[in-house]
């Protein structure tokens, strides 16, 4: 029987960013306690906690605005729509998912992220970071092969309670409708 799942015997290797996230999260974390201290021996521990305090205060600001300008967006688009204009496209670094980022870094206790978060706020350097990912990201489809991803796109598959698995592909004619054809199609299985 066969699943559709291709079968290789080449065992696959395991990334260098999936091996070395885990220690750089680690040094992070190490590092951001490190310098807690400091800035506590330095200046006081309630100095730091008004610091964590006043950096969380800011992350829920930044993410609640930035979250109704979404929104904001969302109506805009929607009622562009309606009306039948096509939405304008956003520049990359424009949107809200740096901004939320930033938010959510300053929400984060430690002074390194803080100064992250502050950093993510900044318009160039949201910019910056935009055209950054989105050329990522165009490399990335760029140079993924064809029918991957599972195949989800061309692949269906039929799950019968017995356990059985039907394949099939999905083939879609995007064609007018004929005068003798009827618009209600009865389902193949009973």
């Amino acid at each position: 029987m066969t699943t559709g799942v291709p079968t290789s015997t080449a065992p696959r290797r395991r990334s260098p960013a999936r091996t070395f996230l885990p220690l750089a999260i680690a040094a992070w974390l190490i590092l951001e306690i490190w310098l807690l201290g400091l800035v506590a021996d330095a200046a006081g521990g309630l100095a730091v906690a008004a610091l964590l305090a006043g950096g969380m205060i800011l992350g829920v600001v930044v993410i609640k605005r930035a979250g109704r300008r979404a929104f904001k967006n969302l109506a805009e688009t929607f009622q562009q729509a309606q009306q039948g204009r096509q939405p304008a496209a956003q520049q990359p670094g424009q949107g809200n998912g740096l901004t939320m980022l930033a938010g959510l870094l300053l929400i984060m206790p430690g002074l390194i992220s803080d100064v992250a978060g502050l950093l993510c706020l900044l318009p160039p350097v949201r910019a910056w970071i935009g055209r950054r990912a989105s050329r990522s990201l165009e490399r990335k489809m760029a140079s993924a092969p064809a029918g991957s991803f599972g195949d989800a796109f061309t692949q269906a598959r039929i799950h019968y309670p017995d356990g059985k698995v039907v394949q099939g592909e999905v083939i879609r004619e995007d064609r007018p409708q004929q005068p003798g054809d009827t618009a209600y199609r009865p389902p193949l299985a009973p």
